[in-house]
């Protein structure tokens, strides 16, 4: 199970499996906004907010994932600004950013 932390507490976003590696998806928190998920091919999974800070538009999760100088990042799909994935700095503007969000993955007991 994929969880993600809010307001003090782990909330329960989705199954594990259903993250693609190299792709994104967006959840609905409790509080109205929304976050962009990902995993990458190495099997680690991130946080961002899904509201590009440039266009105002929800789209971060449609983003294509990358690396540069060994940092984890997403392209926006409208304008294409890169977003560090464990920091949220936008690597093309140094005076904007994405909040993180921490997320772990916690394994389910099975039911006998």
């Amino acid at each position: 199970m994929l969880e993600l932390s809010y307001d003090d507490e782990w909330l329960p976003i989705c199954d594990d499996s259903v993250l693609t590696p190299g792709r994104g998806m967006a959840a609905l928190l409790p509080d109205g906004r929304q976050v962009a998920l990902f995993r990458d091919r190495a099997g680690r999974s991130y946080a961002i907010d899904n509201r590009d800070p440039f266009t105002g538009a929800q789209v971060l999760s449609r983003g294509l994932i990358g690396s540069a100088g060994g940092r984890p990042f997403v392209a926006s799909p409208l304008l294409k600004q890169r977003f560090d994935l464990e920091t949220g700095r936008c690597l093309d503007d140094e005076d904007v950013a994405v909040a993180v969000h921490e997320v772990r993955t916690r394994e389910l007991a099975a039911v006998s």
